[in-house]
């Protein structure tokens, strides 16, 4: 088989211009992955990926939802103009983001919009066409060679929490409140981030999140909606790449993808929670017992939950 191409689009800031969108994420040169080569920007691939492609405008982070729902100011979107000439059956559509209940009719919308023009349509929720668990991206710099064949690093810091000051949903105030009981009890982790609110106590932003983990034991990895069995974002997957061991707070989608031991459950984001935390991170003893699982965590993350085999695999499926 041929080396097939695949472009991006994407209603993501920042990813419009990148050429190298995912090339970290290969051993391979150029984003090659099995049968398949990541070219975003290509203008006549084989397959074209629409990543978290919003059909609804985009709104400012106040009014989206206002707007949506109001017909009189909907923009139109030239769909069409944006495929680049492939065929439906090649055109993917994954959404990432959770089905939280303030944007849910977005969500929905996007799905309905999304049949139109793809053959393949999925998400990680039970509205979407095709529930499934969102294939791995991370956000660590390093190689694919350096994350794949390093050795652990040493670990001489207890734990970290990399999170932003997003508060526009009710799940994400209710993250900001527990971060605000969580210092307010004198429990010990860094705090990186940004957009965080004056009175959270930082150790200030990262240009690249191994730097906020990879020395730590542990990593609080919360993320923003844990009531369904798809979601799991990369929050999980950079804490593990690192040899973090995640105090997870999420839902059970990372149970059935990870090895048992790989990480750990955080009960709820109250005072249960913040007593999980002060007992597990009072000692390293939980992360030399989960040092091995960890290990082979990683491994599936970088080899089969990584989005480039998951889409070398749909080209083998769908040529």
């Amino acid at each position: 088989m041929n080396i097939q191409t695949i472009g991006m689009i994407s209603s993501y800031r920042g990813l419009e211009t990148r050429a190298d969108w995912l090339w970290q994420q290969t051993p391979q040169p150029f984003g090659r992955w099995g049968h398949m080569q990541m070219q975003a920007l290509a203008s006549k691939p084989d397959f074209l990926l629409m990543y978290q492609f919003d059909f609804a405008p985009l709104f400012s982070k106040k009014s989206w939802l206002d707007k949506f729902r109001n017909p009189e100011n909907k923009s139109v979107i030239d769909v069409s103009s944006l495929l680049r000439g492939v065929n439906k059956e090649r055109i993917i559509y994954l959404l990432r983001e959770p089905p939280l209940t303030e944007i849910i009719d977005i969500t929905k919308y996007n799905y309905q919009q999304a049949q139109n023009y793809c053959g393949y349509v999925s998400g990680p929720d039970d509205f979407a066409p095709i529930p499934d668990y969102m294939p791995a991206i991370w956000y660590h710099s390093n190689s694919f060679q350096d994350l794949n064949e390093m050795p652990c690093p040493a670990k001489i810091s207890t734990c970290s929490w990399i999170t932003s000051g997003i508060s526009r949903t009710v799940n994400h105030r209710q993250r900001l409140e527990f971060l605000q009981t969580l210092q307010s009890r004198e429990i010990k982790f860094d705090l990186y981030g940004r957009n965080l609110p004056q009175w959270a106590n930082i150790s200030g932003e990262l240009s690249n999140k191994w730097y906020g983990m990879a020395p730590y034991y542990y990593n609080l990895a919360i993320e923003n909606y844990a009531e369904n069995n798809w979601y799991v974002s990369e929050k999980l997957w950079d804490s593990l790449l690192a040899w973090c061991l995640p105090i997870y707070y999420g839902g059970s989608a990372a149970d059935k993808l990870l090895p048992p031991g790989s990480f750990l459950r955080l009960p709820s984001l109250d005072e249960k929670g913040i007593a999980y935390i002060q007992e597990v991170t009072s000692t390293p003893d939980a992360w030399y017992a989960a040092k091995d699982a960890i290990a082979e965590a990683r491994q599936i993350i970088l080899h089969k939950l990584n989005l480039l085999n998951w889409l070398s695999n749909f080209v083998i499926q769908y040529s």
